[in-house]
């Protein structure tokens, strides 16, 4: 995908999730920088030479050092889901694990994010 396309469909993506645009290309290793309101930030590389269709650190046999995905924490699975199918954005696996509600998403890079409810815990 040509970097302004790249950096088109990743931009539109995220700011569904609520991101807005920063600065971008900027820096030597060109790079556009979008934040989240809870303060986290994306950086998206723009000069990948790799137009892999899959995610190397999840869909290959061969497993590589990284992190697969990151983890968000949500209060409202159902909120989030119809906030999200409401986007157009597909649901690609839930679980449910001791009282714990995941559910996983992937962006236009095939990256997953991963929306969690955490058990309810007695105090």
């Amino acid at each position: 995908m040509e970097a302004d396309l790249h950096l088109r469909t990743s931009r539109q993506f995220c700011e569904k999730l609520g991101f807005k645009f920063i600065v971008g290309p900027v820096g030597p290793e060109p790079v556009a920088i979008m934040e989240h309101p809870s303060g986290v930030n994306i950086n998206f590389i723009l000069n990948s030479t790799d137009e892999t269709p899959s995610n190397v650190l999840m869909d290959i046999t061969d497993k590589h050092t990284g992190y697969t995905h990151i983890a968000l924490e949500i209060t409202n699975t159902n909120a989030v889901e119809e906030q999200l199918l409401s986007h157009g954005i597909a649901i690609t696996e839930k679980v449910e694990f001791e009282g714990a509600k995941f559910f996983f998403i992937r962006d236009p890079d095939e990256n997953v994010i991963e929306f969690h409810k955490p058990a309810q815990q007695l105090c």
